[in-house]
């Protein structure tokens, strides 16, 4: 399976520039609202420690690729349109919003912490980053508060004789995002709720369909713009903040992640996505007759002070927060929230594919089996599964085994 990731936030908060950032596409940015209108669904990419060199091998990516021993794994990434209050009754773009919000596996917020835009996204100062946040999740809040009360009606209106179970209409009613009524039931007596809705006072209700979201929509906060003295207090207060201890923070700076890629393409820096630091390669303007930023043959790109002191404002920062954020939030959002694996098809006897080596890199659902991984491998090879082996020990393991992040396995199986 591929997972999406979905960018939400208000308008004009970051999140296309994020997006770019992330995929290096074009997705048109703007300091206004709704830059964004339709979905944009690009490629970007989690990184993951390569198992080759522990095989004294070189990988050869089907997709993705492979840098200085990490593993680049694609993953979808989805912007979606801005959001602003009163979604779920339908204002601005909420009707679509919402229903491409549904496609995603899990959400990174993008949050503009340096308080410079206000709850409609407009330009103004000293914006609480908090009231954007609440403000999300009371819109997601509400949504699945209207669809948990359908799916109450729905059992209201079962057939008398039949045997009810609140959880199955429930589920069945909340199906899109992707719960059963196992996990329903689960939900509910973890809320300390008897299995009758009639029971559930409207607080209750709230509280209920509050918690089916935090575990189908799984969030982390970005936030965005740490590059600002401004932000980095607010940063520090919000964090300390024990209102927001059920979330994931991740200081993030879109503009720098894009301001390193360019600079890695025409030459200027070496620099590798999520890295704390990078290296300016360079040449200082005035030391060539080229212009800065630009090539000459095999020669370095040439480097004006100017972009070399931005280069040097964009280190401090990087070299603080352990990197620009833009790769953190998406691996906090996949392997943290989500708690997938990624998995390594192997051979354990030493035998090379024909067509290279460590080729493939999967991200699997947590707690995924032997099992599992042949079924997503192909429908056949699961239904012929004999048993696997662990590549790194070559032990046999069952079906059943459950697999671990980085894990490299060879399937054995009749078909």
């Amino acid at each position: 399976m591929s997972y999406k990731i979905g960018l939400v936030g208000k308008p004009s908060v970051g999140k296309s520039s994020f997006f770019n950032a992330a995929t290096m596409n074009d997705v048109p940015e703007g300091a206004y609202p709704f830059t964004t209108i339709d979905p944009s669904i690009g490629e970007a990419y989690v990184r993951v420690d390569c198992a080759a060199p522990e095989f004294d091998e070189t990988c050869t990516p089907n997709t993705g690729f492979c840098s200085h021993g990490t593993r680049y794994v694609p993953a979808k990434l989805v912007d979606v349109a801005g959001l602003i209050p009163g979604a779920h009754e339908g204002k601005g773009l909420g009707n679509q919003f919402l229903t491409d919000l549904n496609e995603a596996d899990v959400l990174v917020h993008v949050v503009d912490f340096s308080g410079e835009t206000d709850i409609e996204g407009e330009a103004t100062e000293g914006h609480d980053p908090r009231d954007d946040i609440d403000f999300l999740e009371d819109e997601l809040d509400m949504w699945y508060l209207e669809i948990l009360e359908k799916g109450i009606e729905r059992y209201r209106g079962g057939y008398d004789g039949d045997e009810k179970h609140i959880e199955e209409d429930l589920a069945e009613q909340m199906s899109a995002f992707k719960i059963d009524k196992d996990r329903m039931k689960q939900v509910i007596l973890a809320e300390g709720l008897e299995l009758d809705p009639e029971t559930w006072d409207a607080d209750e209700r709230e509280s209920l369909a509050r918690e089916i979201r935090k575990r189908t929509k799984p969030m982390v906060i970005a936030a965005n713009k740490m590059d600002k003295p401004v932000a980095q207090s607010n940063y520090e207060e919000v964090t300390a903040d024990p209102d927001y201890d059920h979330l994931t923070f991740v200081p993030a700076s879109a503009h720098a992640e894009k301001a390193l890629k360019n600079a890695d393409e025409a030459g200027i820096v070496e620099y590798d996505a999520g890295d704390a630091t990078f290296d300016i390669v360079g040449d200082v303007a005035g030391t060539q007759d080229v212009p800065a930023g630009s090539r000459d043959g095999n020669r370095p790109a040439n480097v004006s002070e100017e972009q070399e002191a931005g280069l040097e404002q964009i280190r401090e920062f990087v070299e603080a927060y352990g990197g620009t954020g833009v790769q953190a939030a998406l691996e906090a959002a996949l392997f943290d929230e989500l708690g997938c694996i990624a998995i390594f098809p192997g051979s354990a006897n030493g035998k090379k594919d024909e067509k290279g080596v460590f080729r493939d890199c999967f991200i699997l659902p947590e707690e995924s089996t032997t099992e599992d991984f042949a079924y997503h491998l192909h429908s056949d090879i699961g239904d012929g599964l004999l048993h696997g082996i662990d590549c790194r020990s070559g032990r046999q393991i069952g079906s059943g085994h459950e697999l671990g992040h980085r894990d490299v396995v060879e399937i054995l199986t009749t078909n």
